[in-house]
């Protein structure tokens, strides 16, 4: 069973080494349970410092056509969130890093939220991601999922007004997740000025209280360098890392291989070079 505050003790323990969180993501159950076992130990041994785990649904509104492919490749094969949770059990019973997942509310709701929240904790879950949940309707969600010690990882745009970001910061724990681009999850060739500019308000905010985590569209170690300059104290792949895997569905040993390759350039960007 997890230890309560992780991801918080894991941001912590990076900022005493100069260096960002590189949280990586996989859709769970892709392309198969065996396979992504296996990505996922990549990941980990690439670097991941904190590993997000999807849970295929069949209308992910936030997700790009990368991503939603990896769902459907996933429910094929019969992927459910209980199974989803199994497999994360597996993993952080055999590694130290913090997993969070990532749901949207309707197979939560559908497992009932307390039996959800109580899997997911005996499964090594440390935090949740839910989408399509506004913050000024999960109270009881949040009630819920502190109850259990699970923190609740809110989103924010850059265009979300500051009196909103306001209480997106008070309300998320173990970070915050800012959506660093309008639109759905893919890999970009750049990050926009206003990704960096809203990395920089809402770190402002922020005050310290909470660490922020950038994510959608970074897809290039130059652009976790942008962020992680920028003031984030995170950095958040996902897409990229998901489309090596629909690129080599053929050849699970070069999958694994080239995840730990990128995941290693990207937490090599994370550092902040003194100087």
């Amino acid at each position: 069973m997890p230890n309560d505050d992780r991801i918080e003790a894991k941001f912590r323990e990076l900022h005493s080494h100069r260096e960002g969180a590189l949280i990586t993501y996989l859709t769970g159950g892709d392309p198969d349970p065996k396979a992504f076992l296996a990505n996922s130990t990549a990941l980990i041994e690439g670097g991941a410092d904190i590993v997000e785990v999807g849970i295929p649904f069949s209308d992910p509104i936030a997700d790009g056509p990368v991503i939603q492919a990896s769902s459907m490749r996933a429910l094929s094969q019969g992927a459910t969130p209980k199974g989803i949770l199994g497999l994360i059990r597996e993993l952080s019973s055999q590694s130290p890093v913090p997993f969070v997942v990532l749901s949207y509310y309707n197979p939560i709701l559908a497992m009932g939220l307390d039996r959800f929240l109580t899997k997911a904790r005996e499964s090594g879950v440390d935090g949740i991601v839910v989408p399509d949940l506004p913050v000024e309707e999960s109270d009881e969600f949040r009630n819920v999922a502190l109850k259990h010690n699970i923190d609740n990882i809110y989103l924010a745009a850059p265009n979300t007004s500051r009196t909103r970001l306001r209480t997106v910061l008070d309300k998320s724990k173990g970070f915050l997740y800012l959506v660093s681009l309008y639109g759905v999850t893919g890999p970009r060739d750049s990050l926009s000025p206003q990704a960096l500019e809203a990395v920089k308000t809402v770190k402002s905010l922020a005050r310290g209280k909470i660490p922020i985590s950038a994510g959608f569209g970074i897809s290039q170690p130059e652009h976790v360098s942008a962020v992680i300059q920028s003031g984030a104290d995170g950095a958040i792949v996902g897409s990229a890392l998901v489309r090596i895997i629909g690129n080599h569905l053929d050849d699970p040993s070069e999958v694994e291989t080239q995840l730990k390759k990128t995941v290693q350039s990207f937490k090599e960007a994370t550092r902040l070079r003194s100087d």
